[in-house]
Parts: C-alpha cells; structure tokens; sequence
C-alpha cells in the first residue's frame, strides 16, 4: 500500500495553528500547562542531525515542497524542501511517512529552508489497517500541535507507537494510549482519578461525566456527554484496556475529548477508520 499522505485540508502553515487550551481557576482546573521545553541552541540558525518524522507535504511552487515535520527537540516545524519533486532528487524517496529521518534545515522563520534528510532505518513499514492508524496519528499531531513546541515524551511516544502498530499489536488500545498521551503533553488533559470541584476520588462503581476542560463529575439524568464509570476512567489513568467494557467507553470518551480540542474540525482519517474498523 502507497505511503502517500491523506489530503488534510491544510494549505497554508498558518492554517495548523492547535486550539489554545482554556484556562481555569484552581482548584477545579486538572493540571497547569506544561512550561514550553528548552531546545537545543541552533549556530547560526542551522540545524542538523535532528530526529523527525514527515507528518504531511504539500506542493509549493513548480519544484518543491513544504514539508511538515515532528522533531524530538524542535516540535512540529515546516520545512521547504527545494527541488524535492524534480525526478531525480534525492530527497523524492526520502521524505515519506513514517520513516525515521534525520534532519538539517536553516532559518528562523516560520518556514525554515530544508538542508539535508537521511533516512534512518530500524522500524518495520506499517501496512493495512497499521497504515490507516499511522495517518490517524499524523493527522492528530498536525492539527493538535502548536509550531515550535517541543514536546519529546511525546515524539518517544509517537515512535513507540508506530512500533507497536507495525508488530500488529492492538489497535485501538495502542490508539487509546497515543491519544490521551497527546492530551496530556499538550495540557489539556483532566486527572481521571479525582471529581473537579470536589476532589473527591472517583469511585469505580459510580457512573460520571467528563468536563472537557475540567475533568470528571458524577453524572445526571440531562446530561448528554458520555456516561462512563469509574472504573473505565481508573483504567484509562493506569493505561489499562484489558477490560472490553474499558475499551468501548474510552473510544467514546476519547472522541468527545478529542472533538473539543479540535473546535469542530473533522478527521478524515478517524471516519475511515471508524468504517472500517469502529475504532
């Protein structure tokens, strides 16, 4: 199956700016932001040997490319990759999805000049429905990520994710992990183990309700989120989807979760998946 990015209805950089989560007064908001990381210092604006991945490419002008990449130190970052669509360039069958690079670039703008790639090695190819997932992930992280924001636990997790997908582990637990792991590294993640406004720990026979932005309450008869209990949020907190019952209300809760981040955008990947797979 051809490794060719999915459309993702993102023409411009400017356009994938992430949602800017709300902020609430303590005690009821679940966690701070994460303070920004500190980067590596770049020599006169050039990079090299950087760690990445191509999330998305899209043309730019009758040769090149800008190219969307998820860097361990640098976060997600657009490139322009000269030439990179000429027949024989060498950067044609470097710049895929899904495969380990090595990257260079320089600049300090918004859309950095792309200096060099190397291909890696060392991860199996995703295929069938492990490919699907990998675009679902990419199409997450392009549309949840804010430019120039580290975030390397989450690059770990991303790699680590990829890996499990390739040796046909699970996919919507591997999918369930990845995505709360994105929620928290991005800062908008609710502790699942605690009720906001009272901090009263959830109890796992009690049924609750998850506050996008302020986490979980003991549900009502009127309300129309997802109705889920304690014991599938206790599972989600300790990354345990061995329970069927767990695994279908977290696909729930997590889609309710995720729709808000994006402010009504769709996911093109995620319908795909959901007729394929109902993940």
């Amino acid at each position: 199956m051809s490794t060719t990015t999915p459309a993702l209805h993102d023409p411009a950089p400017a356009s994938l700016a992430a949602p800017v989560p709300v902020a609430v007064a303590p005690p009821a908001a679940p966690s701070a932001s994460p303070p920004r990381r500190s980067r590596p210092p770049a020599r006169d604006g050039r990079i090299t040997g950087q760690p990445a991945f191509v999330l998305h490419s899209y043309p730019h002008k009758e040769t090149s490319l800008i190219v969307d990449v998820f860097t361990r130190e640098y976060g997600r970052i657009a490139l322009v990759a000269k030439g990179a669509k000429r027949p024989h360039s060498q950067l044609r069958g470097v710049l895929q999805t899904f495969q380990p690079l090595q990257a260079g670039w320089t600049g300090k703008s918004e859309l950095r000049i792309l200096t060099g790639a190397e291909w890696v090695g060392g991860m199996l190819p995703l295929e069938k429905t492990a490919l699907l997932c990998g675009f679902y992930l990419n199409e997450l992280l392009v549309k949840l990520l804010a430019r120039d924001d580290p975030h390397p636990v989450l690059f770990d997790h991303y790699v680590a994710t990829l890996n499990q997908l390739a040796h046909n582990e699970p996919a919507p637990i591997v999918l369930r992990k990845f995505e709360r792991a994105l929620l928290k590294e991005t800062g908008v993640a609710a502790d699942l183990t605690r009720c906001t406004g009272t901090r009263q720990p959830v109890q796992a026979g009690q049924v609750y309700v998850v506050d996008p932005e302020r986490g979980p309450r003991p549900a009502r008869a009127a309300d129309a989120w997802p109705k889920i209990t304690g014991k599938t949020l206790l599972d989600m907190e300790r990354e345990d989807y061995l329970d069927v019952a767990t695994q279908a209300q977290s696909k729930l809760l997590m889609r309710f979760l995720l729709a808000h981040q994006l402010g009504g955008a769709t996911l093109n990947t995620r319908q795909i998946l959901i007729d394929l797979m109902q993940l």
